[in-house]
């Protein structure tokens, strides 16, 4: 096995990898910027550097992080998700270096990282893609001829990138101009470059995602999917897994898609295969993550298998020691992401110190983060937080376990979606299961909510009224 793991990323999921290294009795190796000095995953590893005063200069330069694992001999680099974990020069530098890139190769990353390249490899190995552009669309013009002869509405989508970034939408032909430039716009802002292409827009899908695992001998399985359609601005905040929606057979012909996807690339490692569901049930290639997610957690809780640890012995060579048919799916998980932002101000990230921090526990539940009491959240790194995760053996029970789990939950100093989540678990809609990617959008009355203190100031205000009028 590996004896040492340089981890190229931060927060909770670098306290995560770490935490599976410390199981293998493999040593760990953080990095980290000038804002994380004293962040838990620095202090969790046996090793940490000062790679820069900030991301560009630390987490995102591929040959400053390669030459510090060269220099301490590390064996393998685990990219985590976000900054370079789905950089295919990055993995390309890992192998040309004799370092163990964690994840697939850099093929891979290349062939499934541009929508337009991906899209043409799933048409070729017959996966049922969504109806688009032969490629790029250069021009307005050739996006108002494309767009008619498809039929409105549609998408336009940065061809690399994800989260949500360069991604548009036109009802009609009055609204392509807007978002074939401004799709343009931000793509060339957070990728470096500004090709679009389009796709036919389904109108409030589900979002269903599978979980793949690949070994080095061509052995694919899948693990089940995850329902990720609670979205706001295409980021997701909550992950649910198994998903309502599909019973054993849809479950199985969909897995088998997703696996025949990742075959189509010469997969290997851990990946998911994203689809767009819609009302009848008929199901899209979206794109391909090949990295770890976010929300992997879920499939853990409901599998039982340790979606790390099983990167870290795939990228060593081990077989994937389980079979399709030893996958189970035991009740039901379900992620909330809690992010420092203020949903009453369209989700804008806050910044600020931890003045108090209580996490709840008891059976079921799990906390993915590194934030306590004092921690200062930076401004300049991803929102995300703290990631809550329960399981519970019916989905009643686990909306209720959410729910109590969120209502224990203590974080101030900062404001953060806790409330606004709160309130989801106590929404009949999404109780019942009545839920799509406009779920967010549709619910504006989650937005009524009291913070911390502000029920007791407004109280107090009353009073106050209410003693002046009297002459109390």
């Amino acid at each position: 096995m590996f004896k040492k793991i340089l981890v190229a990323n931060r927060g909770e999921i670098a306290s995560r990898v770490i935490r599976a290294c410390k199981e293998l009795n493999i040593r760990t190796v953080a990095i980290f910027s000038e804002q994380d000095a004293t962040a838990l995953f620095v202090k969790k590893a046996d090793e940490s550097y000062l790679v820069g005063p900030g991301a560009l200069e630390g987490y995102l330069n591929p040959y400053r992080i390669v030459d510090l694992a060269k220099k301490i001999g590390v064996d393998a680099i685990h990219p985590g998700y976000g900054f370079l974990s789905e950089n295919a020069k990055f993995a390309k530098l890992c192998e040309r270096r004799g370092i163990t890139f964690i994840g697939p190769s850099s093929k891979a990353i290349s062939d499934m990282g541009n929508k337009i390249t991906a899209r043409a490899k799933m048409i070729e190995a017959g996966i049922p893609v969504l109806p688009g552009s032969d490629g790029p669309v250069d021009s307005l013009k050739d996006a108002k001829k494309t767009a008619k002869e498809m039929g409105y509405p549609i998408m336009v989508k940065a061809s690399g990138g994800g989260g949500g970034r360069g991604l548009r939408v036109a009802l009609n032909a009055g609204e392509l101009e807007n978002a074939y430039e401004s799709a343009r716009t931000e793509t060339k802002a957070a990728f470096g470059e500004s090709e679009v292409f389009l796709e036919k827009y389904i109108e409030r899908p589900r979002h269903i995602e599978f979980q793949i695992l690949a070994d080095n001998s061509g052995k694919t399985i899948h693990l089940g999917e995850r329902d990720c359609s609670i979205q706001r601005r295409h980021q997701k905040l909550i992950e649910i897994a198994p998903s309502l929606i599909l019973d054993d057979k849809l479950r199985a012909e969909m897995g088998a898609v997703a696996v025949a996807a990742a075959k189509a690339v010469d997969y290997t490692n851990a990946g998911t295969v994203e689809f767009l569901m819609d009302k009848d049930k008929n199901y899209y290639f979206l794109e391909m993550n090949t990295r770890i997610q976010v929300e992997h957690p879920v499939t853990e809780e409901v599998t039982g298998i340790d979606l790390v640890r099983k990167q870290i012995e795939i990228a060593y060579g081990m077989p994937l020691g389980i079979d399709q048919e030893d996958v189970r799916i035991f009740g039901f998980a379900m992620q909330c992401r809690i992010n420092a932002e203020d949903p009453k101000n369209s989700f804008a990230p806050c910044s600020g110190k931890v003045t108090s921090y209580y996490s709840p526990g008891g059976i079921g539940v799990r906390i993915d983060g590194t934030i306590y009491r004092d921690f200062t959240i930076s401004p300049y790194y991803d929102s995300l937080i703290v990631k809550l995760i329960v399981t519970g053996s019916t989905w009643n029970e686990t909306v209720s376990r959410m729910r109590r789990s969120l209502d224990e939950f203590v974080i101030r100093g900062v404001k953060t979606t806790i409330p606004y989540l709160s309130n989801i678990m106590n929404e009949s809609d999404f109780k019942d299961g009545n839920f799509d990617t406009s779920y967010i959008d549709r619910k504006p009355e989650l937005l009524q909510y009291y913070e911390f203190g502000e029920q007791a100031d407004i109280i107090a205000a009353i009073s106050a009224a209410i003693a002046a009028d009297y002459g109390f």
